[in-house]
């Protein structure tokens, strides 16, 4: 039987009110085109579980391994992840930059994990886009059978 998770978001409150500033662009252009460029609204997190492990899997396309920071304290985790424009300067070969638009994204979610959860035994993997951080559950939460003599 799986323990209720608390998932709890930190959100910058310029950040919301700029999503929702986009949110409604998007609204009045028929489109979501504006959705995502703060980095808040189109990430997924999915959060199951077996016998053995919890997994935590996190969408975050476009963000390099180095951009990535888990970190788990008093049974609690936390995934955040940011990605700065690139500061590439003007190179003779390439021309002068005319337009440049580039996005600060930023990512961050907690979770409050069950005390079966073996803070030790952590690992995470980021492969296409796709975070997947496993946790396995400590030995003697483990469900066991018992024989009956």
């Amino acid at each position: 039987m799986a323990l209720p998770t608390i998932v709890r978001r930190n959100v910058d409150p310029l950040e919301l009110a700029q999503r929702e500033f986009d949110n409604m662009l998007g609204r009045f252009f028929g489109a979501r085109a504006f959705e995502g460029g703060t980095g808040l609204a189109p990430w997924g997190v999915d959060v199951r579980e077996d016998a053995d492990h919890i997994y935590v899997e996190a969408e975050l396309p476009g963000f390099k391994k180095e951009e990535v920071d888990i970190n788990l304290e008093n049974q609690t985790l936390t995934i955040s992840a940011q990605h700065k424009s690139e500061t590439e300067e003007k190179s003779p070969s390439k021309g002068e930059w005319l337009l440049r638009e580039r996005h600060y994204s930023r990512f961050q979610r907690s979770f409050t994990l069950p005390p079966t959860v073996d803070p030790q035994s952590v690992q995470a993997k980021l492969h296409d886009g796709l975070l997947t951080v496993t946790l396995n559950k400590r030995e003697e939460s483990k469900p066991r059978r018992i024989t009956v003599s």
